[in-house]
């Protein structure tokens, strides 16, 4: 609910001189650290602090992480083989292909990722952005452009901030004093997260048709329409279910891929003893050459296909945060490496004696008694599949949201005990009608692999070249180390990335348009975020002003909590809301909600305070970490910072000053800045600025709603910039 705007307009030709002396900023009025021996409920996070897990938790850790993380992974055998397009192979084709899975998830899979990426974590926290929030707490970014966060002196002594090394080396001055590398960085990490996001229409997409598909092996007269519009049904049911949250139905989740790893491991076995016992010596890789020479440019073009088997392998370092790097690493190398060993084994054995049924692959190898319980399995792991994406794009909105880069959607949290656990239905509702035109705008082809396939590449290099600045930056590794793991891994994926260029127009496309949606929404959202704290740097009020202002309105009985952006001083729009309402309250504190790029801050150090001078005039400083749970609801968040301004006042009179202030009342006043683009801007710059952020800020959540400011407690003052 949104009060009506008091709208003026501002023209910004003059220069209000901001950097006057006197300016009034935040490290002018608060300590460096202010650790307040209070806490309160509405701020109690789970203390993150590194735990030693004992072999049962690990075990127990590792066992939940298979209906979490290895979903994806776990069910790639059903689509890889069937998604190859070889007419008549021959023993030493499949021994091929078998040999290129086989080294694909032992190098990229097993070394990359469960031994190296796993290392990259933001204590405890993974993904793209736990890579990117990691490098921001070791170099200090300069751009103004995307995800501007002003950092301070005391964020170093935070418990989740990185401790950075008195050692500065040559790559960290370059990162450091380089703006077009920091964009370009910043850049990277946005394209990775929106091409995750676009695995999210993606995966739903190819698990669950793979699924369904095998009831054609079986039922002759079930068409492929039929089988998309059956896929259709399931994915409406899988995305409507998101709101009810997952937590009610993800002890489900384990058991499923339990059954589903051991049967396709017992199935891969009896295939490999009955049709080609000696198929596991395609793990010399000399199979590889044979592979390429006898079949040439095909070959190349057939690796886009192959690259699906290692689909889901970022699910390691994303979920990361749900579990441990120990289960993690032990569920990968005791149940889900050695299942797809064995289920791609038994595949390539069948085909060598049934050549002709490779676009069936799966379900023909598939014993006649087990079909149907297979085919019970299958759909279920594809669903736990999809599920696991589907929550990984809201998770990443979210922390986008906290970041300042994305427009602010409406986040459900699901589960009391896991915040984690979220629900977005805007963005619930594009992935689903993105995945249902996808399923039946490609008809169940080839295409929706292609796509699959690009997205899952550009997510890994983009992983590759993070983890790399990782290496040099954060563990200030052997320069030569970094480049050479930068190398080998670029080179593979470089390989199937290239033979995957060759299908943008088959489908390739898909993840590029997706992510393009969200680029757009981002990069329009950050630039109006930037333009607006540019201008209000440029035009706040400075300390001599203030003073003045503050002295000359009257002051009416209560507490005022003037929400601004603003961290270093007063932004315009308080000259404009006295001039409006002509009157401030006896105590007024102007709050600043500051999210920092650590996973979590504590409650002991969510506030920093501080005065401005003027008798009942204070600064609050609230922090959180891009996985903690914004909220002022209740009294608690008023009687908390009331509290901490009465543990630090000079005198008792200040004391009973704020005590009367609280009983006569609370209000909390938010800016609602417009912005508005002048003709000697450029029309590109009009355009952005007057239609497509205008845009966003009207049909995107305002901060009041994402705040969680207690309703009829709150008063929008709303200002339009000219820049």
């Amino acid at each position: 609910m949104e009060e009506e705007i008091m709208e003026t307009v501002v023209d910004v030709t003059h220069d209000d001189a901001s950097s006057e002396e006197g300016e009034v900023t935040a490290d002018s009025v608060m300590p460096s650290r202010s650790r307040l021996g209070f806490s309160f409920s509405a701020y109690k996070m789970p203390q993150r602090n590194p735990k030693a897990f004992t072999t049962w938790e690990t075990l127990l850790l590792g066992y939940q992480s298979l209906g979490v993380v290895y979903g994806d992974l776990g069910t790639s055998p059903l689509y890889v083989f069937s998604s190859i397009k070889l007419e008549e192979p021959t023993e030493r084709d499949l021994l091929g292909i078998l040999s290129i899975i086989f080294w694909t998830l032992t190098l990229m899979g097993l070394l990359k990722y469960v031994l190296i990426v796993l290392q990259a974590d933001d204590h405890g926290e993974g993904g793209t952005f736990a890579l990117y929030t990691l490098l921001r707490q070791h170099l200090n970014f300069k751009s103004e452009m995307v995800m501007s966060l002003k950092s301070l002196d005391s964020d170093s002594n935070l418990e989740f901030h990185s401790r950075r090394s008195s050692i500065t080396s040559k790559a960290q001055k370059f990162l450091e004093e380089s703006t077009i590398a920091q964009k370009f960085i910043t850049y990277i990490v946005l394209l990775g997260t929106c091409m995750v996001i676009g695995d999210g229409a993606l995966t739903p997409a190819i698990s669950v048709l793979s699924a369904v598909q095998g009831i054609q092996s079986r039922s002759p007269t079930i068409t492929q329409t039929h089988v998309v519009w059956m896929s259709v049904a399931i994915l409406l049911v899988l995305f409507l279910f998101q709101r009810f949250g997952t937590n009610k139905v993800s002890f489900l989740f384990s058991p499923i891929m339990i059954l589903w790893f051991g049967f396709t491991a017992i199935i891969g076995v009896y295939n490999i003893v009955r049709y080609y016992p000696p198929v596991l010596k395609a793990i010399s890789p000399h199979y590889m050459f044979y592979f390429f020479a006898d079949q040439k440019s095909y070959g190349w073009s057939l690796l886009g296909a192959i690259a699906l088997c290692i689909t889901g392998a970022e699910a390691m370092f994303a979920d990361l945060g749900h579990f441990s790097k120990g289960a993690i690493q032990l569920a990968f190398c005791t149940t889900v490496y050695p299942s797809l060993i064995l289920s791609y084994a038994g595949e390539a054995s069948y085909l060598i004696k049934n050549p002709g049924q490779l676009s069936t692959t799966f379900y023909s190898s598939v014993p006649e008694p087990l079909f149907w319980p297979m085919f019970v399995i299958s759909t279920l792991a594809a669903v736990v599949a999809s599920q696991a994406l589907i929550s990984a794009s809201f998770s990443i909105i979210r922390q986008s949201t906290a970041l300042g880069c994305f427009p602010r959607v409406t986040m459900i949290h699901t589960s009391k005990n896991h915040e984690g656990q979220v629900y977005s239905p805007e963005v619930n509702y594009f992935l689903m009608i993105a995945c249902i035109l996808i399923t039946v705008g490609f008809k169940g082809g080839a295409e929706i692999g292609n796509a699959f396939g690009v997205a899952v590449i550009w997510v890994m290099l983009i992983t590759t070249f993070l983890i790399t600045v990782v290496m040099i930056v954060v563990w200030q590794a052997n320069i030569a180390l970094a480049l050479l793991f930068f190398s080998v891994f670029t080179i593979i994926e470089g390989v199937y990335m290239t033979s995957l260029l060759n299908k943008l127009l088959q489908g390739g496309w898909v993840p590029f348009a997706i992510s393009a949606i969200f680029i757009v929404i981002t990069l329009t959202w950050t630039y109006g975020r930037s333009k607006k704290a540019q201008y209000e740097a440029k035009n706040m009020i400075d300390r001599k002003n203030f003073e003045e202002l503050m002295t000359s309105t009257r002051r009416v009985p209560g507490v005022c909590f003037f929400c601004t952006d603003l961290m270093n001083g007063i932004p315009p729009i308080v000259r404009h809301y006295t001039e409006l309402i002509g009157s401030v309250r006896n105590v007024t504190v102007f709050v600043t909600v500051r999210t920092l790029p650590v996973r979590s801050v504590l409650p002991d150090e969510r506030f920093n305070i501080g005065k401005l001078g003027q008798s009942g005039v204070y600064r609050c400083l609230v922090q959180f970490g891009y996985m903690d749970v914004h909220s002022m609801e209740g009294n608690e968040f008023a009687e908390s910072v009331i509290a901490a301004f009465r543990e630090a006042a000079e005198d008792e009179e200040e004391k009973k000053m704020l005590d009367a202030a609280l009983q006569d009342g609370i209000v909390f006043v938010l800016g609602r800045v417009i912005l508005r683009m002048t003709d000697k801007q450029g029309r590109f710059r009009q355009l952005v600025i007057n239609n497509f952020y205008r845009f966003l800020q009207k049909n995107f959540r305002s901060n009041v709603a994402t705040l969680k400011i207690p309703p009829g407690k709150h008063l929008q003052v709303g200002m339009l910039y000219e820049i």
